[in-house]
């Protein structure tokens, strides 16, 4: 099995859509494709693809934040999506994709990385901490209408 990642290119926005239905299921494609264009030719913001053996399986997107929880320097490294197809899962192209976006950060200048998930996505909490992330927080979000 070969693992191949590479930078998202335009040519990619209809299969990256697709992943980011993954993670956001419920938003609406509009809304899904209305920043993909500045993603892709963003400084402070990248998307990569992870192949298996020519096979799309996954990609993850991240960006350059002034700040993230718990973390000491600026710019830190954000993890904003990540996603890898069912069929994928547990053959380690989620190391590899977050091996790329850590490269990517470390070469823009960081020296930490952060991310976030769900209070209740104990997939995704366990996939972080296998891949060397420690929890620094938890956050409650409030609304209120006025």
């Amino acid at each position: 099995m070969e693992i191949y990642v590479r930078r998202a290119a335009p040519e990619d926005r209809e299969e990256w859509l697709k992943m980011r239905k993954g993670i956001w299921n419920e938003a609406p494609d509009d809304y899904l494709r209305s920043d993909m264009d500045r993603i892709l030719v963003g400084e402070r913001e990248a998307v990569f693809l992870a192949f298996v053996d020519g096979v799309p399986a996954g990609m993850i997107e991240v960006r350059l934040r002034e700040y993230a929880e718990s973390c000491e320097t600026s710019p830190v490294g954000y993890i904003e999506g990540w996603f890898v197809y069912p069929d994928f899962r547990g053959r380690g192209v989620a190391g590899v994709l977050t091996g790329a976006a850590e490269e990517w950060a470390r070469g823009m200048g960081c020296t930490e990385m952060a991310s976030d998930t769900w209070l209740d996505n104990e997939v995704s909490i366990r996939a972080h901490q296998k891949l060397g992330y420690r929890e620094a927080e938890r956050l409650v979000h409030f609304v209120k209408k006025l």
